[in-house]
């Protein structure tokens, strides 16, 4: 069974295009190390819960959409091993990612998968 990272943020509707270039870049660099799957979601339909939901979970405010990402892996093992390359890589070094998004609101996770069909 596969191990999946998840991650949950808000982007400023503003900045959605210069969010896409960083997934692409960052996509890249995670697939050439050895991530399985890369992907990335702009949400389209997350309604505003009145107790819970995807916006409220990362506090978006009107002028922000909501992503939801994940990356999967052969094993924890393999996942672990390849976030060591990722974060030592150059081509992610720097801020960039502070002026597109306010990475204290995201949320995420590691996840072993049970069930894949």
């Amino acid at each position: 069974m596969t191990y999946v990272d998840g991650f949950l943020l808000a982007v400023p509707k503003a900045k959605v295009e210069a969010y896409k270039d960083l997934a692409r870049k960052a996509g890249d660099v995670w697939m050439e190390l050895g991530a399985l799957s890369y992907v990335e979601c702009l949400g389209d339909d997350v309604p505003y819960g009145e107790l819970t939901s995807f916006p409220r979970a990362v506090q978006a405010s009107d002028d922000e959409t909501v992503v939801f990402s994940w990356i999967t892996y052969k094993s924890r093992e393999d996942r672990d091993a390849i976030i060591a390359k990722v974060m030592a890589d150059p081509r992610l070094q720097g801020d960039e990612w502070k002026s597109i998004f306010d990475g204290k609101r995201m949320i995420y996770g590691g996840f072993k998968s049970f069930l894949e069909l």
